[in-house]
């Protein structure tokens, strides 16, 4: 059997999508909540506007990098269905993948083991500067390379260029409450990370996309996945984590309250 971009996204992003809503929702019937430092605007909320904006942010530069010929895929293998140049399928894959990061952090919020709650620390907010700034420096490093005209680093600077400033906007507004967090969101990226980076790479070698090698470094990891690939799905969950957390964040809704 022919393995095409729609069983992809049915198989190994559909299924546990619908376990862990099932779970969901289990858990709601048993009334098992979240932290109370989670308590800031429904989940059900903050999760369609994270699909919503992950769809729209991600349209025109995934449409910019096919037209580039960065990547392609292999016509057999999609439905022939497209937005804006951007097949159908790949479309969904936004939609799921920010659903299944989502419902992953819900359900390790609810079932890792709590600590005590400790009041925010004022000076802590040094750190939105750092983190900031530091990831100012690798965009501005990126633009750099980017516009060198090294065909090879296209792909690396086009996604870091295009991720970066959202992360950047999260830590700037944020990073002390994602810090509050850390074993929140370690325990959710770093499991998703690999889970999609293994399927990319069983996509890759099925020939569901391939990769212009003209316009990537070169570097494989495990001798398949390019590591634009993977440096793909890093900064992809990063956003989706951070903007999840920040929006079910107390601390977050409490600052906005406060401000507006």
């Amino acid at each position: 059997m022919t393995l095409t971009y729609g069983n992809l996204l049915a198989l190994f992003l559909g299924v546990p999508i619908l376990m862990l809503a099932l779970l969901t929702w289990r858990d709601r019937r048993r009334k098992d909540g979240l932290p109370v430092d989670l308590h800031g605007w429904s989940p059900f909320t903050v999760l369609p506007v994270l699909i919503i904006v992950a769809v729209l942010y991600t349209l025109p530069w995934d449409s910019h990098l096919i037209a580039l010929r960065v990547w392609w895929y292999d016509p057999a293998r999609i439905n022939g269905l497209a937005i804006g140049g951007v097949p159908f399928e790949e479309v969904a894959f936004f939609v799921l993948q920010t659903l299944l990061a989502g419902l992953w952090l819900l359900w390790l919020a609810r079932h890792l083991p709590r600590r005590a709650l400790h009041r925010a620390n004022t000076s802590r907010y040094p750190l939105r500067l750092l983190s900031a700034s530091v990831g100012g420096c690798l965009w501005l490093l990126a633009l750099v390379l980017l516009l060198s005209g090294w065909r090879a680093d296209t792909y690396l600077g086009w996604e870091l260029v295009w991720a970066l400033p959202p992360i950047i906007l999260q830590l700037a507004v944020g990073a002390d409450i994602l810090w509050r967090q850390r074993r929140l969101l370690c325990a959710t990226i770093f499991p998703l990370l690999l889970y999609l980076s293994l399927v990319d790479a069983l996509a890759i070698h099925e020939g569901i996309w391939r990769l212009n090698r003209h316009l990537t470094v070169g570097m494989l990891i495990g001798g398949q996945l390019p590591v634009e690939e993977f440096v793909f799905f890093l900064l992809t969950t990063l956003l989706v984590v951070f903007g999840f957390v920040l929006g079910l964040s107390t601390a977050s809704k409490q600052w906005l309250h406060a401000h507006l």
